[in-house]
């Protein structure tokens, strides 16, 4: 099974976007803090990658900006790229 559930705050607003088939989505990063402290005491953050599809990335644009708290389900992909 492939689930994960985040809650942390939006890094950038997010764009509305849509691919050359009219489809909306949207990409943005979610900062997620650490539930433990590093040996310094402070709190370190990992920032996740998200996209949504369709009507939820409407909803995301239309209602959330940056900082805005979000909690969201989904599955985890992990991606590569070649940069020439």
């Amino acid at each position: 099974m492939n689930r994960v559930m985040l809650v942390g705050r939006l890094t950038i607003k997010p764009e509305l976007r849509y691919t050359g088939s009219n489809l909306p989505y949207s990409r943005f990063s979610v900062a997620v803090n650490r539930t433990f402290t590093n040996s310094q005491g402070q709190r370190e953050a990992d920032f996740i990658n998200v996209v949504v599809w369709r009507k939820q990335a409407e909803n995301v644009c239309n209602f959330l900006d940056k900082g805005s708290l979000v909690s969201g389900e989904g599955r985890l992909q992990t991606s590569s790229y070649e940069v020439n």
